[in-house]
């Protein structure tokens, strides 16, 4: 078996940057500043230029606002992810290749994974940590962690959504990992989402291996602390 091939992101020379890990083979980063940029500025006319081919490729007006809706739906929910802390977000496919019976045996899986940063009150990091996971929202499945990064837990939640939310019927499971910084004042949220219930363990795994690659020391170099997120990415094995 060769070994792994390992890309640095352009995010690693951020000097906004405050945390670095390894992000899994099979996950492609949402590009958040580009997707929410500030109306009126150079960023939001390179977005209206991004997206102008796929308005045009449209077939009628009908399918065009459709387009322009969910690409706003789109919009809304990354912005509320950035006002509650998140500088980091991904999309998992991945096949499901376990085949087991009553999974979906080959077919693909999604996941969406997010990087959040919390206030926290002062305190020693397994501490906050244990305090993480002790909040009544469902934790199930809590696991205390010593990674090389220092203290964490993981845990799990399983919420269906409600009925009038439009969203699926679908039991949804939430893998937390939580992460308290070196100053004992932040907190950093791992979380992968996924409706596939069935491959809990296989997440969870996915998150743990995700979790004990972060570094809160810059590994190729110093910068300036200020609270981002840099990926290196993972690429899957040659063969």
């Amino acid at each position: 078996m060769s070994s792994p091939t390992f890309i640095l992101h352009d995010s690693v020379d951020d000097p906004d940057a405050e945390l670095w890990f390894v992000e899994p083979a099979g996950f492609t980063a949402l590009p958040l500043g580009a997707l929410l940029p500030e109306p009126g500025s150079p960023a939001a006319e390179e977005l209206r230029t991004a997206a102008a081919p796929f308005l045009e490729a449209a077939p009628n007006e009908m399918v065009r606002q459709q387009f322009i809706a969910h690409f706003a739906s789109g919009q809304q929910l990354l912005g509320a992810l950035h006002e509650a802390g998140t500088v980091h977000c991904s999309i998992g496919l991945h096949r499901d290749d376990v085949g087991e019976p009553g999974t979906s045996n080959g077919q693909p899986l999604l996941s969406f994974f997010t990087l959040s940063w919390r206030d926290t009150v002062v305190a020693p990091r397994g501490v906050t940590a244990a305090r993480a996971v002790t909040a009544d929202e469902g934790y199930v499945n809590v696991e205390y962690l010593e990674l090389p990064c220092g203290p964490a837990t993981i845990s799990e939640t399983v919420n269906t959504p409600s009925a009038g939310s439009g969203l699926p019927q679908k039991p949804l499971l939430q893998i937390h990992v939580h992460l308290p910084h070196p100053d004992c004042r932040r907190l950093v949220v791992l979380m992968l989402s996924t409706t596939a219930v069935a491959r809990r363990e296989e997440y969870r795994a996915i998150l743990h291996q995700l979790a004990e690659s972060v570094s809160f020391d810059n590994p190729i170099g110093t910068g300036t602390d200020r609270g981002g997120a840099a990926a290196v990415h993972k690429l899957p094995p040659e063969s």
